[in-house]
């Protein structure tokens, strides 16, 4: 089985963003482009749509299995807890890296979001660059260092 990090160059991740805050969206998007980070991103804006997007169904039916998820907590429809326990609960969804990225700092959330299986758990910086920085080192982390499987 091939892992990212055996892919070329040229073949890009697949990241899912779900993310229901237009802002942190265009943040993260600026954290893409001022890195050069090559991946493709895909964005969705609540946990339905989440779902709907991990399980191809209606608008995503043509989705991509994404490589790496960036999941917010605080998300209408579905929460990002129930989507999180949704993926690591699903046999065929539970490979997938999530990385929870939220601007709760709650102690609670930090741990339920653990065992809950998330892959680690990053407090939304609000300074932009730090912003910035914080995704470009969850993409440079779990795209480029650590071998993950092939999710297509």
């Amino acid at each position: 089985m091939s892992t990212l990090a055996d892919r070329p160059q040229a073949t890009p991740a697949e990241v899912l963003l779900v993310e229901d805050d237009a802002g942190d969206e265009l943040m993260t998007r600026e954290a893409f482009e001022d890195n050069k980070i090559g991946n493709v991103l895909h964005v969705v804006r609540d946990g339905l749509e989440a779902l709907d997007f991990l399980y191809r169904r209606g608008a995503h039916a043509d989705a991509p299995r994404p490589d790496l998820i960036l999941l917010d907590l605080n998300l209408p429809k579905y929460d990002g807890r129930q989507v999180l326990e949704r993926i690591k609960t699903d046999p065929d969804l539970n490979h997938i890296p999530v990385v929870v990225l939220t601007t709760s700092a709650a102690e609670e959330d930090i741990l339920r979001s653990y065992k809950l299986h998330a892959n680690a758990y990053v407090t939304k910086p609000v300074d932009l660059d730090q912003f910035i920085r914080a995704i470009q080192q969850i993409d440079d982390f779990f795209v480029t260092v650590v071998k993950l499987p092939r999710t297509r």
